[in-house]
């Protein structure tokens, strides 16, 4: 099989391919991230780079089985400005619906995010399939809804493996049996008050026992309207939450309590990447392209529909 990746990151659907025993005789990546290439280097060195997707085409390239992608996400997400088409970014999916049609693979999938109907019809009369909803929380312990325009056969969603955040944490204790979904800009939250503000709650607590999470006095603006939360070493959701007013956001309390955020293990483990896959780079690029890269065994289970129709 010969494999063409468009926005390749790290290459998650390298790692998803060998996750599923498929055998893969030249893949083909197009990425202009130099981390994120230095990665995929350094656990795939047989690899091609292309460079940038615009420039490859269809006629420097042999017979393509298959053609997957992630094109950036960014003007399409409910968390970013909701761009859609008109961010430069997200027009990058034409780049993807160009190469599909003249190369024709047999089979081809795409991933993006939840976003609105309008543009989510747009991507699916373009590709001509229906998109398949599936959140990674099936089969990791973080909670990310994607959806995936594909023409592999899948049967039913991935099976319920019944992982929990406090299942890959290294140490400490969390408020939540799953993580919220990791994005490129998790290593940018210098301090818990940004991670609150920015709603990137991704906090693990090292003391036992109850706990209370900042400190009120270097958050002027939050002592008006403090929450309480309890939080257990199961890793469980709160046992105690008191919300006052309409701002339905947790805040901080005054508390010693010594906190951190995931380590780039963990969120290797949130996208169930193998551990250490990417420690050739800074902490900063390896949260950055994690954010950036795909849940691997949710591609992995997509995958495996190649190998039953090969078998029937």
């Amino acid at each position: 099989m010969n494999v063409l990746s468009l926005f390749d990151g790290m290459s998650c659907g390298q790692i998803a391919l060998q996750k599923s025993g498929i055998h893969v005789d030249k893949y083909f990546a197009s990425e202009i991230d130099k981390y994120a290439i230095k990665v995929a280097k350094a656990n795939y060195p047989d690899m091609v780079h292309l460079g940038d997707v615009q420039d490859v085409k269809a006629d420097d390239l042999p017979q393509i089985d298959l053609l997957i992608g992630g094109s950036p996400c960014q003007g399409f997400s409910f968390a970013g400005k909701q761009l859609n088409f008109d961010d430069p970014r997200s027009k990058l999916f034409w780049e993807f619906v160009r190469l599909l049609k003249d190369l024709r693979p047999k089979y081809f999938l795409l991933e993006n995010v939840k976003m609105k109907q309008q543009s989510m019809d747009v991507i699916t009369e373009a590709l001509g399939v229906e998109p398949i909803f599936i959140n990674s929380r099936l089969v990791s312990a973080q909670n990310r809804q994607r959806y995936y325009w594909t023409n592999i056969p899948m049967d039913k969603l991935p099976d319920d493996k019944g992982i929990m955040l406090k299942d890959v944490l290294e140490d400490g204790h969390v408020d939540r049996d799953k993580a919220h979904c990791i994005d490129a800009n998790y290593f940018k939250g210098g301090n818990l008050k940004s991670y609150f503000e920015k709603h990137r709650r991704q906090l693990v607590f090292s003391k036992d026992g109850l706990c209370h999470v900042g400190n009120a006095e270097e958050y002027e603006h939050y002592k008006h309207d403090q929450i309480k939360r309890v939080y257990h070493p199961d890793g469980k959701a709160p046992a105690l939450l008191t919300m006052q007013g309409g701002n339905r956001e947790p805040k901080t309390l005054t508390s010693d309590t010594t906190w951190r955020k995931l380590t780039p293990l963990e969120c290797e483990r949130l996208q169930t990447v193998p551990e250490g896959y990417t420690n050739h780079v800074s902490n900063t690029q390896r949260y950055k392209m994690l954010g950036n890269g795909w849940t691997v065994d949710v591609i992995s289970h997509i995958f495996n529909g190649m190998k039953e129709t090969s078998n029937a």
